[in-house]
């Protein structure tokens, strides 16, 4: 009795102390993710590494998350609309054309990550809080340009990417409104761009929360119509995507201006500083010119399928890239985790620290995008019937689900690697990555199996994960040579 008594008791407390741990941890992974949420400064240029890179992606995960919303928000309400071939087109043409503003904004919030978590790894929030303004006079100008130019254009712009006249009938006001507005799509990416690099991740967030959610009440209530709003269809979904991130600027602004965190707006730092601004344009025009070339080659990628395929293919290639987009943005919270980690430890003179944060970040990156991979294998067919019981339309973005989010795994570690070399000020090598792995492999590839092997938009699909597989490892072997830890920002 005694020995069985003794095992008993044995157990017991392995058991005791098991639960425990578990317990201790869960309320340890409860806390932090608190933390996360409410946005406390912290210092990430020293203690845990692993703690830093959780505090920063858990907000900027959620917070491209809430981005990617709006990718799949306005195009679910108009796929059910009627004749929602051409909606879905219309849409999908619109967001292809409006990739310079969409490069600038990344561009120059690549270049205010960069330059605000260096001042802020050197302790010095006044010299953050001065870029971060001269990167909003700069976007300011520029999309007046852009936006003036869209709204002029809009009808141009459609055919150029090959809308049918059909699509460029139903789709201009679209087109115009959303092109129109490039003002608030350059500024929400700027202001979070400026408010990553100080480390404050949730104030990011919460200004994708507060425009991602109005999109979501707004776009069904404007597309359809309810009680005294009629029902504006097509143009409806642009209207409530505006409004939505107008109010996403506007929390920013007044965080900036009136907000109690590290970035604080002064009347000084409004003067135009030359200085500043060079050093933005530096880091910044190379940042743009990496997004122009990725998505100038996707564009191609877009038009060799229209032309090797049919709207049914255009169409299901749209629906494709919004579900890969939406599972891509908070990968890409990740990657910009490790630019803000990287940009903070060299201001703090901590290369060894900068290069194990951005490879720790990677590897978390990589595990994500793995299980992401599987759900795109396995799951292609039923995600894409949420979006269009049209079949020929779900068979193309079946395809095109299963065979681009077959690299997904690839796909992460390039975000990261990339992310870590801009947020370092690296910005030029990734470009020349770029421009090597999209337009000297990615578009000949795709037009060499689309038409050379004749497999139409088959052929375009499997071009994208063998060029992003390719880019990967040249990102990686890149970053591991060191070269970025010399930059001077």
């Amino acid at each position: 009795m005694a020995p069985f008594c003794a095992v008993f008791f044995n157990l017991f407390f392995q058991y005791f102390n098991m639960s425990k741990k578990i317990i201790n941890r869960f309320s340890y992974a409860i806390a932090i993710f608190k933390k996360a949420l409410k946005g406390d400064e912290m210092d990430y240029t020293q203690g845990s590494i692993k703690t830093a890179i959780i505090l920063l992606a858990i907000p900027m995960i959620l917070e491209l998350s809430l981005e990617s919303v709006f990718a799949v928000v306005d195009i679910y309400f108009v796929g059910h609309l009627p004749n929602s071939s051409n909606a879905i087109a219309t849409v999908g043409l619109t967001e292809f054309s409006i990739t310079i503003v969409y490069s600038l904004a990344i561009g120059l919030s690549t270049a205010a990550t960069a330059v605000v978590a260096r001042r802020i790894g050197e302790k010095n929030p006044d010299a953050a809080s001065h870029a971060g303004m001269q990167a909003i006079l700069i976007a300011l100008i520029a999309a007046l340009i852009l936006g003036s130019l869209g709204v002029v254009f809009a009808e141009d712009i459609l055919r150029i990417m090959g809308a049918t006249p059909e699509v460029v009938r139903d789709g201009v006001a679209f087109t115009r409104i959303m092109l129109g507005g490039s003002v608030v799509i350059i500024l929400l990416f700027l202001i979070n761009g400026i408010f990553r690099g100080a480390g404050d991740a949730a104030m990011a967030m919460r200004s994708l929360w507060i425009a991602s959610l109005l999109n979501i009440i707004l776009c069904p209530l404007l597309i359809y119509g309810y009680g005294p709003l009629p029902a504006l269809g097509l143009k409806g979904a642009a209207i409530a995507t505006t409004i939505g991130r107008g109010m996403g600027v506007l929390y920013q602004t007044y965080h900036l201006l009136k907000g109690k965190g590290i970035i604080k707006i002064k009347t000084n730092h409004l003067k135009w500083d030359a200085g500043v601004i060079k050093t933005l344009v530096e880091v910044g025009w190379p940042a743009t010119i990496q997004f122009v070339i990725q998505s100038g080659s996707w564009i191609v990628v877009g038009r060799l399928i229209a032309q090797t395929g049919s709207t049914e293919a255009v169409a299901g290639y749209q629906l494709a890239i919004r579900n890969i987009v939406f599972f891509i943005l908070p990968a890409w919270g990740l990657s910009n985790a490790a630019a803000t980690l990287v940009g903070q430890n060299l201001g703090a003179r901590q290369p060894v620290r900068a290069e194990s944060s951005a490879l720790l970040t990677m590897k978390y990156n990589a595990v994500f995008m793995s299980v992401v991979t599987l759900i795109f294998l396995f799951l292609a067919s039923p995600i894409i019937s949420i979006f269009t019981k049209e079949s020929g339309v779900h068979a193309y973005g079946t395809m095109a689900l299963q065979v681009i989010g077959a690299g997904f795994i690839f796909y992460g570690i390039g975000m990261v690697m990339i992310q870590s070399l801009n947020g370092a000020g690296d910005t030029r090598t990734p470009t020349w990555i770029n421009f090597i792995g999209f337009w000297l492999f990615q578009i000949p590839l795709a037009y060499t199996l689309a038409i050379g092997f004749h497999l139409g938009p088959l052929g375009a699909f499997l071009a994208i994960p063998i060029a992003e597989t390719a880019i990967a490892i040249a990102a990686y072997i890149v970053f591991k040579r060191g070269r970025w830890k010399e930059i001077k920002v």
